[in-house]
């Protein structure tokens, strides 16, 4: 059976009792009625009544037919208004940024990207930014007043405290960027900051809804290798919310270390499936990735990698052997380091994802799914789930907007807290 947050019948925490009504009609799409909204939550009747018809004076929901159910009048179900409110989500990655406009329900609405920024000049990184957020939720002929917030996710590590991107390893000229407080004063929106891999899994974790699991690792694979992590229903975030740094575990690297048996030398799995890496690796095996690859040894721009990975997901599409192999080997490297997370957290479920992972999945998921389940180390006894996630190449931009709906909508137990 679905777990349910509780509510309280303490007048002091009225916005709390919101978020507790909100949220549970938020994640019954069929809608429910203020009976079943009383039994689910725990408040009284009354409190459900107060609640719900401020909620739909908010507009955030509305009255939506009648059942009946047994002797009575009929009961008056209500539903979430997704268009009522919007939240924007917004992915700082070394090729290009990408923006999403999200409604109540975190149904992607709009979107669009920008080149990134060298920030050079920090300024421009935030008018840049700023005028692309404003023109995409102009295009999609929204309110501004009706925007939540703007999310954002970025490469680590960051300083939360702070709201500035630290020194991130693929955006050498990003140090010290003041990225949420600049932008909040330039679009008039409040920003989250959040590091990528923990945006894609509270996306994950919040767009789930009923179905989402207690316990899950989110593999994120993108310009680096990550792992979000979520216990008990709370994202792992540390203690400076930089945790998910996972590329320096070390595992058995197989045929990417150049030995066909499978049986390669031990590395690390960030270094093993860094895609500029692969791509490199691609080409020496004889695949034609022309117009993506430069022929010399010279550290490829982000762009030049992309067009390259690319060029390498056509080639899987296309069924060439030679790519197909390589994806898959990438999978079981992958599979191999999330075995530690499994056996460290005994958690159930993984999700893969990321922007470099949608394009080669189709031949890396079956290979990093066998490397989990079928692992000779892999200690829980319970069944593992391994999946990859639907929200597609946008997944952390995606997150980076459900962490402002999650924000606004999920009820917290630390709300209830006394503050002096």
């Amino acid at each position: 059976m679905a777990e349910h947050r509780r509510g309280a019948n303490l007048p002091s925490i009225g916005g709390f009792n919101r978020t507790v009504v909100l949220d549970a009609v938020r994640r019954s799409p069929d809608g429910l009625s203020r009976v079943e909204l009383a039994g689910r939550t725990g408040l009284s009747a009354q409190t459900v009544s107060n609640v719900t018809r401020f909620l739909i004076e908010a507009g955030m929901i509305v009255e939506s037919g009648t059942v009946v159910s047994g002797r009575g009048k009929p009961r008056t179900i209500l539903r979430l208004e997704p268009d009522s409110r919007f939240a924007v989500g917004v992915h700082v990655d070394p090729a290009v940024v990408t923006y999403v406009l999200l409604d109540l329900a975190g149904t992607v609405v709009a979107s669009t990207t920008t080149s990134t920024p060298t920030a050079d000049d920090p300024d421009q990184v935030i008018r840049t930014m700023a005028a692309a957020v404003d023109g995409l939720v102009a295009s999609a002929e929204v309110d501004p007043d009706a925007v939540l917030g703007v999310g954002i996710a970025s490469p680590g590590p960051i300083d939360v405290d702070a709201g500035i991107v630290v020194d991130p390893p693929f955006l050498p000229r990003w140090r010290g960027v003041p990225l949420r407080d600049a932008l909040a004063e330039a679009t008039g929106h409040p920003v989250l900051l959040e590091k990528d891999v923990t945006a894609a899994a509270v996306g994950e974790m919040f767009l789930a809804g009923e179905s989402s699991a207690r316990n899950f690792a989110f593999v994120y694979f993108g310009t680096g290798f990550g792992v979000g992590l979520v216990v008990d229903h709370e994202p792992v975030r540390g203690t400076g919310a930089n945790a998910g740094d996972a590329g320096h575990l070390m595992v058995d690297q197989g045929s990417l270390a150049g030995t066909p048996d499978g049986n390669g030398d031990r590395g690390e799995v960030g270094a093993a499936v860094a895609p500029e890496r692969l791509v490199r690796l691609a080409a020496a095996r004889g695949l034609d990735l022309t117009g993506g690859l430069s022929e010399t040894a010279e550290p490829m721009d982000a762009g030049a990698v992309d067009a390259a990975w690319d060029a390498l997901a056509a080639a899987i599409d296309a069924g060439d052997p030679t790519a197909t192999a390589l994806a898959a080997e990438a999978g079981t490297v992958m599979g191999r380091a999330a075995v530690v997370i499994v056996n460290l957290l005994d958690i159930d479920r993984v999700v893969f994802g990321g922007p470099f992972w949608s394009r080669i999945a189709a031949a890396a998921l079956p290979a990093a799914c066998q490397a989990i389940t079928g692992s000779p180390i892999l200690v829980p006894k319970h069944p593992v789930t391994v999946v990859e996630t639907d929200r597609g190449a946008d997944v952390a931009a995606v997150g980076a907007g459900c962490l402002v709906l999650d924000a606004a909508l999920s009820p917290r137990a630390s709300a209830l807290l006394i503050r002096r």
